[in-house]
């Protein structure tokens, strides 16, 4: 086994490529919503953060829910529109935990970081 550890990691490598990828494919409207998430959790990958947690407390994946909507809202208050916020916000928990699931398995090196 001359490269051990390339193919260690490579399933994950693939995983990760193929959620960016899909992402890729998102409505319009996720991806404006996407890229709200991903400068919130960028803000929180550093060592300690609650996103490296085990088991990420749901209170605070909830509260951090809460913070993206409302930073959502203030963008939005430029176009006023009628929209469905209770949906919205479920819409942007699960968005918030494929951002969580792909800080949590890359780094710059493509190499797990738990």
């Amino acid at each position: 086994m001359a490269y051990p550890l390339p193919m260690y990691y490579q399933p994950e490598d693939t995983v990760t490529r193929d959620l960016e990828y899909l992402q890729q494919m998102y409505p319009v409207e996720a991806k404006k919503y996407q890229k709200t998430i991903a400068e919130v959790v960028d803000k929180l990958d550093y060592d300690g953060s609650m996103i490296y947690d085990e088991y990420p407390d749901k209170w605070q994946i909830y509260r951090l829910t809460q913070i993206i909507v409302d930073k959502i809202k203030e963008q939005q208050e430029e176009k006023p529109t009628t929209m469905d916020w209770d949906w919205i916000t479920e819409f942007i928990q699960v968005l918030l935990s494929y951002e969580i699931y792909k800080k949590r398995h890359t780094n710059r090196n493509g190499i797990l970081k738990f």
